[in-house]
């Protein structure tokens, strides 16, 4: 038992040494900072009126506890605080006009800024819509020493999509989305956290959703191939049952602790035996 306890307290020791020489080279290449985990997030939500983005984006936002930035939201939030970006968007709409990509990459920002939820990374639902939008938030990324890490298409046939979205209820102040059928709140049209009241929206309509949909292909399609090209793509399979979709998502996470359980691990090996 002798040989065995004092073996123990050697690989111990050596263990210890490895991770203090860890924790010197984390401070020198992050300056002191803590460095970014797998357990923060910063990813892009893609899919059609109802694939299910209103439903999955709480749930990520919940395990990751990261702020969920619904473009639409976003901008009446800034409207509403009256910021800076807020006003020159307002002005803009008010004359009829579409608000410029760079103004809400400045609104994106502003959150990832002063928004205490964004602390856990972010979930990014409705924005980047065009080419030039991903490109620009790779930019704004960029300036602020972070990346994208997932691009996640929820994928769905329109045919499905019909049935979904005309019985669809939301929760205006939060997105929370509800089926009447597939999806019902505890209480008819009352939002289950909250007991405020559901709405449907105006556009929830087969003929507005058709016309929806052929926008968002024609946006979409470039968007995709971009991303896929960058690598961080992945497709889900937005048919299935919300849990299933969920299951699917949390392989995508879990590939994330994979992937750092192995550097770390790799790291490791190399202080644990330094070149001579």
């Amino acid at each position: 038992m002798g040989f065995l306890e004092d073996e123990v307290k050697r690989l111990q020791t050596v263990l210890s040494s490895v991770e203090g020489r860890l924790k010197a080279l984390e401070d020198r290449q992050f300056g002191g900072k803590t460095p970014k985990t797998a357990e923060e997030i910063r990813m892009i939500l893609i899919g059609p009126p109802g694939a299910g983005k209103g439903t999955q984006a709480p749930k990520i936002k919940e395990k990751f506890h990261c702020c969920h930035l619904a473009t639409g939201d976003m901008l009446r939030s800034q409207v509403a605080k009256k910021t800076t970006l807020g006003r020159a968007a307002k002005k803009i709409m008010d004359e009829g006009g579409l608000v410029s990509d760079d103004i809400v990459i400045g609104m994106i920002k502003e959150e990832l800024d002063n928004n205490p939820e964004c602390k856990g990374g972010f979930i990014l639902d409705g924005f980047p819509r065009t080419v030039p939008q991903a490109e620009g938030l790779d930019s704004m990324l960029k300036t602020r020493n972070q990346t994208l890490q997932h691009a996640v298409e929820l994928q769905i046939d329109d045919a499905l999509l019909v049935a979904r979205i005309t019985g669809r209820l939301v929760h205006p102040a939060s997105g929370r989305s509800y089926h009447a059928t597939f999806n019902p709140p505890k209480k008819p049209m009352t939002d289950d956290i909250t007991g405020e009241p559901l709405i449907q929206r105006s556009d929830d309509n087969a003929e507005a959703l058709k016309k929806r949909l052929d926008t968002y292909h024609k946006q979409t399609t470039p968007v995709v191939d971009y991303y896929r090209k960058t690598g961080i793509w992945k497709a889900i399979d937005a048919s299935q049952e919300p849990g299933q979709v969920w299951k699917s998502l949390l392989a995508i996470f879990d590939g994330d602790e994979h992937k750092a359980s192995h550097s770390g691990s790799g790291i490791l090996a190399k202080l644990a035996h330094p070149r001579s």
